[in-house]
């Protein structure tokens, strides 16, 4: 069978016109999340908006995504490309899997991309695609991500590009055989399918858009929208000072090879508005699973440059048409297959924060402390209500580091990792745990002149036996403070605290036994902090203490600040500040 027909894009367009389709664009990706997450089985899709959705042209470029996670735009991509290489006979009512970390531009397998070919009037105009974390999609523990991984083979069921529906007939054979991998079939194909519907829903919406425009009008406007974000993002880089600058960030390990941890380092050079990223430098691959693979890297360089030029600047893959990226084959940047990738997001952090570090020689005005990283926590086990499977999938922030003019923000996602944290009411409703503590750590975020956000505590009681997994960084090495600000507070994860068979995993770790009646406590990282702490303004530290984020004696050791209680509030010593101040 032939390819499918296109349409020549060859027009020219209204500058009136062109802003209308971008708005369009813009809001049927919104419509199509907002129904990925009311359609939502899971809690990760449901609540936690673990997912992206996005719209790309006929040669599979991103043309609109609504920002949920930034990494997507450089695996959405990837991911159909990957159907393009397998598939010349793609037609109307198609639709297409694949979640191959190596094949496509998935993070790592869990995250399951649907895509569907868009069509008007039998030519081809583009794809509605999104990326979804299932909870379970097989392998040796329950949520498919063993932080002791030492290959893709441990990570679960993983599908190249294949055709999910013929004519929007569902394909049965590929359901059962997914299914028959997931400790939660239920829930997993439920999400498959609510992605189906997104995406049939950004389909329609397209097609109404181009008969109101028409084809040729539209299509030009997808090619004139990605050429005005690169020129827009390089206009913005021409304007900063030439150089070369290089920084690294390490993570604490790669989950296999404990106290050892893993360099990312990243040369940027910059002329004109020309700018290269090389990661080189960076560690071979890791034995366990702490690599990612390019795709990665370009979404997470995305981020940054979106961050320090404008973060509303219209998202498409023409921002990743404005910089180079080197990489070494067989890095933990660039690993070979079957290396192991399912713990990619300590790293990918890491490739942020390093970033962020070099650029800080450029854009110094907006320098910004190292954050907390992101976590997440997998219980599986039987419900002891319907004797079923489940999986308790859990994604968790901590402290923001501290910006140029700003405190870190506590208690939040942080960096690409922009999923929200489940609430507790629904965690208990659902699986079979108590959450008996959830709060701020006070003094966990960095000193400063601007201080970092605070990390959270989160203590859980099990009332069922379970099989428990973390993936977690930073619980070593703390997140560094920029321009003489503190440090973070590392994080850390504990078995029954206090109690017989107390224990402290590390970072990363799969399979733990966890029994009925088994309590266990995660804190997670603070930000860090930015300045000089004795330069802080005495009147945010009496606040911070007020709001219980900072202690007196921290305020009085760290800042130099002296408060006196009046009621049940402190109030500035005044008299004693100054002298603590002028003793520093």
């Amino acid at each position: 069978m032939s390819a499918p027909k296109t349409i020549d894009a060859q027009r020219s367009i209204d500058a009136v016109e062109l802003e209308i389709i971008k708005a369009s664009l813009d809001g049927i990706v919104q419509e199509m999340q907002n129904s990925l997450f009311r359609t939502g089985y899971s809690t990760i899709v449901r609540e936690s908006q673990d997912a992206s959705c996005a719209l790309m042209d006929a040669r599979g470029q991103v043309v609109a995504q609504h920002v949920v996670l930034p990494l997507h735009i450089g695996s959405f991509p990837a991911c159909c490309e990957a159907v393009l290489r397998a598939y010349d006979d793609i037609a109307e009512g198609d639709a297409y899997l694949i979640n191959h970390p190596y094949e496509g531009g998935s993070p790592h397998a869990p995250d399951m991309c649907v895509i569907t070919p868009a069509f008007h009037a039998g030519a081809l105009v583009g794809f509605c695609a999104s990326i979804a974390h299932k909870g379970d999609i097989g392998g040796p523990v329950p949520g498919s991500c063993s932080g002791q991984a030492k290959e893709t083979f441990n990570e679960g069921l993983h599908l190249p590009a294949v055709r999910y529906q013929r004519g929007f007939q569902r394909n049965t054979e590929i359901e059962r055989i997914i299914a028959c991998n997931s400790r939660t079939p239920e829930l997993v194909l439920g999400d498959i399918r609510g992605q189906l519907g997104s995406s049939r829903l950004g389909e329609q919406r397209l097609n109404e858009l181009i008969g109101k425009f028409g084809a040729a009008a539209a299509l030009a406007c997808f090619d004139r929208l990605l050429e005005l974000s690169e020129r827009r993002m390089r206009a913005a880089i021409a304007e900063w000072q030439d150089g070369r600058y290089e920084a690294e960030r390490f993570v604490d390990d790669d989950g296999v090879r404990l106290n050892q941890p893993v360099r990312i380092h990243v040369v940027v050079e910059k002329k004109g508005d020309h700018i290269s990223f090389d990661f080189t430098g960076s560690d071979d691959q890791a034995v366990g699973p702490a690599n990612i693979r390019p795709p990665l890297v370009r979404g997470a360089i995305a981020y940054c440059l979106i961050a320090l030029v404008d973060p509303h600047i219209f998202i498409n893959s023409g921002l990743m048409n404005a910089f180079e990226l080197k990489t070494r084959e067989g890095s933990i940047m660039n690993p070979r297959f079957p290396a192991p990738v399912n713990t990619y997001n300590p790293t990918v952090h890491a490739t942020v924060e390093a970033v962020f570090g070099a650029l800080v020689n450029i854009m110094p005005a907006k320098a910004r402390a190292d954050s907390c990283g992101s976590r997440s926590i997998i219980l599986g086990g039987r419900s002891t209500k319907a004797g079923q499977s489940y999986v308790q999938y859990e994604i968790l922030g901590g402290g923001g580091g501290a910006r140029a003019t700003k405190d870190g923000q506590s208690g939040t996602s942080v960096n690409q990792s922009n999923a929200k944290i489940a609430p507790i009411e629904i965690i208990e409703s659902e699986f079979p745990t108590r959450v008996t503590r959830f709060e701020l750590i006070p003094d966990s975020g960095g000193v400063g002149r601007f201080r970092g956000g605070l990390g959270i505590r989160r203590e859980y009681v099990n009332l069922a036996d379970a099989r428990f997994s973390i993936r977690s960084t930073k619980h070593v090495i703390a997140p560094e403070g920029a321009a003489k600000g503190g440090k973070g507070r590392t994080g850390d994860i504990v078995v029954n605290p206090g109690r017989e068979g107390e224990k402290r995993l590390p970072t990363r770790y799969a399979d733990y036994p966890l029994k009925g009646g088994d309590t266990f406590c995660l804190d997670t990282p603070g930000g860090g902090g930015l300045g000089d702490a004795f330069a802080r303004d005495p009147a945010l530290v009496v606040s911070d203490i007020n709001e219980g984020y900072v202690s007196t004696q921290a305020a009085q050791r760290d800042f130099g600040v002296a408060v006196t209680r009046t009621g049940r509030k402190y109030t500035l010593d005044e008299s004693a500040t100054k002298q603590l101040r002028a003793v520093r």
